[in-house]
């Protein structure tokens, strides 16, 4: 039913009218002519392919799915045609340097690109989702040998690439890795280990695979310091397939259009990637690039859910509505439009947030101020788990109440929205789990000074803001709130090292509501200029926002303060 359709007005809207984000990257020397005509023909380029090319192929790529037999995977119907068209045309190379194949384009383009593949078919949009990433870790931390010999087929798309950290036994705590690379003559190493949950570590999409793997050298410390980071392609420069062999893949409750791999390392030759014992370091430039994009699958999913959903709401007559005198579609029923308002609130809040993320990327990177490019690090390093956390949970509980819409329809494979729900629950888990995220925000970044650079971040924020404008106004308590909170909770952190990890998860949620409040201040600052048509598009989920989402942020901070309070009584005791 309904294939999804990128909606590029919309995401037109908030990256020109909101952010302004063709004047600020123009403002960059790397981005003098990206104007504001050549912003949207990408836009609208990107989402006239992915409508076309990608969203048809989701129904086989779930039904059908990727196949093991004997070591190689055989991707869906049409996966292979879709991605070979896909690199060819430029698309993974959009925010890759020139120098290495790219078109040197902004990261929020590419952003926008990955958010509409997301929503379109998440299991297809696997295997390209690592290229980015990838592609950053090998240019700053490779060897020139190895930038000379893979960057450019990572630029292009045109081999993927694998990020290959879990093993069996270890799950989420990397430094019981036990895959060992032993050091040969030719400056080579032999790596020998299994790896689990691989996405896309065998398929059959590109002529090589490029597999960026941890493992131990000899003599290495225990624990994550040991790690180190290696490149092993699947097919070396002289046509030889390497010792790597998929042993198989995952039966998953959802993405089956995505091979999840058990890989083997038999000696497999590969290089080293950075320095001994830094491999998480050189890692982790991928993982933060692969943290945004979970957010900005999020936010794909959960429009493809709304749009099924406000779709199927339209044609359905079920009772008579409030007020009517017939039977209605259930569009015009309150509960209903309670579901579908408030997903419609996080989808535009959180592209908001997203493409902003993205855009703070763009500025740390190309920034001639030294002090705008620390407040950019200061946005990623903050944002970054708030975004990824909120919005892939946000991405299955609503993906979860847009099935609601259809009643027991929803629960039926032909309507396409239980696909959704399935695909959508993973996101939880990878890239770090939403437990991980919310004790990386408040132990490791917001209390690690003292709650110092989130208050610097919020100072930031406020800047933005009018008091005597009522979205303006809200934004400003919450922030307020959430700065004496941080404060409180860096001084109750120095008597109870534990208090931080039981409230981790609120916290995050609390700031994930306060920036929504912060994104829909600025959404509604875009507006009022505006004509009342494009205002009318925007209103039943700023309402929404105010009444369904916004009074999350009080509960979560009464939540803090109650187990702060009994902390401090425990501690007294």
């Amino acid at each position: 039913m309904n294939a999804y359709q990128p909606r590029t007005d919309d995401m037109a809207f908030i990256l020109s009218d909101v952010l302004q984000a063709p004047a600020r990257l123009q403002a960059l020397p790397a981005f003098a002519e990206v104007d504001p005509d050549l912003m949207r023909q990408v836009l609208d380029e990107a989402g006239k392919f992915v409508g076309e090319v990608v969203a048809p192929l989701n129904r086989d790529g779930d039904e059908v799915g990727a196949r093991w037999e004997a070591g190689a995977v055989t991707m869906p119907p049409g996966f292979r045609d879709a991605y070979q068209a896909f690199w060819q045309a430029g698309w993974p190379a959009l925010a890759c340097a020139t120098e290495d194949g790219g078109q040197g384009l902004p990261a929020v383009l590419e952003a926008t690109l990955y958010e509409m593949l997301s929503a379109a078919n998440h299991g297809w949009t696997m295997a390209p989702g690592l290229l980015h990433g990838a592609y950053e870790c090998l240019k700053h931390h490779g060897s020139d040998s190895l930038k000379a010999r893979y960057l450019e087929k990572l630029a292009t798309g045109e081999w993927l690439a694998t990020m290959c950290l879990t093993e069996p036994h270890a799950g989420s705590d990397l430094g019981l890795c036990r895959t060992k690379a032993v050091p040969q003559s030719d400056g080579s190493v032999h790596l020998s280990g299994t790896k689990i949950f691989i996405s896309g570590g065998e398929h059959d999409l590109s002529d090589n695979i490029v597999h960026l793997v941890l493992a131990r050298l000899p003599d290495a410390p225990p624990g994550p310091k040991g790690l180190s980071l290696f490149l092993v392609p699947k097919v070396y420069a002289n046509g030889h397939h390497s010792a790597v062999v998929c042993e198989r893949i995952e039966e998953k409750m959802g993405l089956h259009g995505s091979p999840t791999c058990v890989m083997r390392f038999d000696e497999a030759t590969g290089w080293i990637v950075g320095e001994p014992g830094r491999g998480l370091n050189a890692m982790f430039v991928m993982m933060n690039a692969a943290r945004l994009h979970v957010a900005l699958q999020g936010i794909g999913l959960l429009d493809a859910a709304w749009q099924k959903a406000d779709a199927y709401s339209k044609e359905r007559r079920q009772m008579r509505a409030p007020g009517a005198r017939d039977t209605s579609v259930i569009a015009e029923h309150p509960a209903m439009r309670r579901i579908l308002d408030t997903q419609r609130a996080w989808i535009d809040g959180g592209r908001v947030l997203a493409y902003r993320t993205a855009m703070e990327l763009d500025l740390l990177k190309h920034h001639p101020d030294s002090a705008r490019r620390e407040a950019a690090q200061r946005w990623c390093s903050l944002v970054t788990p708030v975004m990824k956390a909120a919005f892939s949970q946000q991405a299955f509980q609503g993906a979860s109440e847009c099935l609601q819409v259809f009643g027991g329809h929803g629960y039926v494979r032909e309507w396409g929205i239980e696909q959704i729900v399935r695909d959508a629950r993973v996101a939880m888990i990878y890239e770090g789990t939403n437990e991980i995220q919310a004790i990386d925000l408040l132990v490791r970044k917001a209390l690690a000074d003292g709650g110092a650079g989130l208050l610097a971040l919020l100072h930031e924020l406020r800047a933005d803001l009018d008091p005597s404008h009522a979205p303006d106004a809200l934004a400003l308590r919450q922030f307020a709130t959430l700065g004496e909170l941080t404060l409180e909770l860096a001084e109750a952190n120095a008597r109870d090292s534990a208090l931080a990890f039981w409230v981790a998860d609120d916290y995050l949620r609390a700031m994930a509501v306060a920036l929504l409040a912060w994104a829909w201040s600025r959404i509604d600052a875009a507006l009022t200029p505006r004509t009342p048509e494009l205002a009318t598009r925007w209103q039943a989920p700023a309402q929404a926002l105010r009444h369904w989402v916004l009074p999350e942020f009080d509960m979560r901070v009464a939540i803090i303060k109650t187990r702060c309070m009994d902390s401090e009584a425990g501690t007294q005791a």
